[in-house]
């Protein structure tokens, strides 16, 4: 099976049961069920860092045609992936947090 993180969304999407949602979490570290879909809050060490984060979530938003909500402080972002048009989660938010996720890795 193709990492989800070489995966691309899909516009006609269907929502997946929340116990497939966790099993593909075991590949993203850190990221939880929400209310309203899958979250993960990551931590910077300042403004600028936190921005560059931002924006690169933004291009892979704007790339994949699917937007999380962000939200912003000085030195931390919490970003939640969910799908409006379904109700819950797809598997395109766990191809987009899995797109995040290496933006980060080491």
């Amino acid at each position: 099976m193709t990492p989800l993180a070489d995966r691309r969304c899909r516009h006609q999407t269907q929502a997946i049961p929340v116990a497939e949602a966790r099993t593909h979490l075991a590949e993203l570290s850190g990221w939880e069920i929400g209310e309203k879909g899958i979250v993960k809050t990551f931590a910077f060490a300042d403004y600028h860092e936190t921005i560059a984060f931002v924006n690169a979530v933004a291009w892979i938003a704007h790339r994949e045609d699917h937007h999380p909500d962000l939200g912003v402080t000085y030195n931390r972002c919490r970003v939640e992936w969910s799908t409006h048009s379904v109700g819950g989660l797809s598997e395109n938010d766990l191809i987009c947090a899995a797109k995040v996720e290496a933006l980060v890795r080491d």
